[in-house]
C-alpha cells in the first residue's frame, strides 16, 4: 500500500543550530563597537540577531557607494548603527541635495524617500519597504488640491511634506513641522491654504495669526494622544517636562511645556536638559535621543507608527543586494513638485 501521507517537517539538526549560533556570536563579537551605541536601549539578545545584517549593510554601502537617511522615528539599531544622516523631514530633505553618493537609501516612508529623489534626480533611490507609506499622505490627491484651489481662487497653497510628489507638484510650496509658520508668514497675507494635517494647521495659525484654509487629515500616530495624557503624566511623573509634535491637536499642545518638530524636540532636551522628560511623538524618538543623553530620566508613553516600522535592518540590507524598490517619479511631475521643494528649502 502507498502511502500519501506527507513527510514529516526536518527539525534542524543540533549541529546545524551549533553551527547557527556560533556564527551570531562570532557577529556579535565584530559588532561590538556598534552595540556599545545603543545597549542602553537594546537588549543583548535583539543585537546578536541585527548584528550580521548590520555588518551586511556596512560592507554594502562601500561597494556600492550608497548612504543611509534615516528619520527620527527609526529604530535605534538603524538611527544609530547604519544611518549616515539622520533627522527630521527638514533635515534629510537638505542633507539629500549634498550626499556624494551613487546610492540613497531612505529609512524612513515613502514619501520622504520621493522627496529625496526629487532633488537628487540622478541618484537612483531606494526605500526597503514600499508599504511604509503615511495616513498624511494618504489623506490627500492631486485632485483635491486642484479643487481646493477651485474654491478659494487666489490663496497660497502650501503642501506639509507629508505628501505624494503629486500633491507637491499642485501646490505653490512646501513646509515641514519646523518650518511651516515661517513659510505661512513669509506671503504677508492674511489667509493662507496648508494641507492636509488640519491639527498642524490650526498650532500654525494661533502660532502666526494668519487664517488658515486647511484639509481634514491628521497622522494616526499623533492624533491618539489627548490633554488627558497630558495631565495623568504630570499627575503619575511630577517635575516631568512635556514636549509634544505640532501634529498633535491644539488641546494636547496647550497642555505641553513645549511643542516642537522631532529635531526642536531633540534640540531642547539637549539644551536644557530637564531632568525628567516626555516626548508625545514615536516610539523610537525617546530612544534615539536618551541614547545621546543617559542622566536624563525619560518617561516612554508609547505610540507606534505602523508605517516607519516596517523599515528594518533585514530589508534594509535586502534593498541594497538587490536594489530593490526604486523610486521613480514621471518627469512632469517631479519638475513641479522640486520647485515646490527647492521653494521651501530657499526660504
Amino acid at each position: 500500500m502507498v502511502s500519501l501521507a506527507q513527510p514529516a517537517f526536518r527539525q534542524p539538526a543540533p549541529q546545524d543550530a551549533a553551527l547557527r549560533e556560533a556564527a551570531l556570536s562570532e557577529a556579535f563579537a565584530r559588532t561590538a563597537s556598534l552595540y556599545e551605541r545603543v545597549r542602553r536601549v537594546v537588549p543583548p539578545a535583539d543585537w546578536a540577531f541585527f548584528a550580521e545584517d548590520a555588518e551586511a549593510i556596512l560592507r554594502l554601502k562601500r561597494e556600492r557607494n550608497a548612504v543611509i537617511l534615516a528619520h527620527n522615528y527609526q529604530t535605534p539599531e538603524i538611527f544609530h548603527c547604519v544611518a549616515d544622516i539622520v533627522g527630521d523631514s527638514l533635515a534629510l530633505a537638505r542633507e539629500a541635495m549634498r550626499v556624494d553618493a551613487d546610492v540613497i537609501v531612505l529609512a524612513g516612508v515613502y514619501f520622504m524617500a520621493e522627496t529625496a529623489k526629487l532633488l537628487n534626480p540622478g541618484k537612483t533611490v531606494l526605500i526597503p519597504d514600499q508599504g511604509a507609506g503615511c495616513s498624511l499622505a494618504d489623506s490627500i490627491t492631486a485632485e483635491d488640491v486642484r479643487l481646493m484651489r477651485q474654491a478659494y481662487p487666489g490663496l497660497p497653497v502650501i503642501a506639509y511634506v507629508n505628501t505624494s510628489a503629486a500633491v507637491k507638484a499642485e501646490v505653490d510650496v512646501c513646509c515641514t513641522s519646523g518650518n511651516a509658520a515661517r513659510i505661512v508668514k513669509s506671503f504677508g497675507v492674511p489667509k493662507v491654504i496648508m494641507l492636509p494635517d488640519q491639527y498642524l494647521a490650526k498650532n500654525v495659525a494661533a502660532e502666526t495669526g494668519v487664517e488658515i484654509i486647511s484639509w481634514a487629515g491628521q497622522c494616526e500616530v499623533h492624533e491618539r494622544f489627548t490633554a488627558q495624557d497630558v495631565r495623568e503624566l504630570r499627575i503619575a511623573n511630577p517635575g516631568v517636562t512635556v514636549l509634544v509634535h505640532p501634529e498633535c491637536p491644539p488641546e494636547v499642545v496647550a497642555e505641553a511645556d513645549f511643542a516642537g518638530s522631532t529635531a526642536a524636540m531633540s534640540d531642547y532636551v539637549g539644551q536644557k536638559r530637564p531632568p525628567r522628560v516626555v516626548l508625545l511623538t514615536e516610539c523610537s524618538m525617546s530612544d534615539n535621543v536618551a541614547v545621546n543623553y543617559p542622566d536624563i530620566d525619560f518617561v516612554r508613553p508609547c505610540n507606534l507608527c505602523p508605517h516607519m516600522k516596517k523599515i528594518t535592518l533585514s530589508n534594509i540590507r535586502k534593498a541594497l543586494e538587490g536594489n530593490l524598490h526604486e523610486v521613480t517619479i514621471a518627469a512632469d511631475v517631479a519638475d513641479r513638485a522640486r520647485a515646490s521643494v527647492e521653494r521651501m528649502l530657499a526660504l
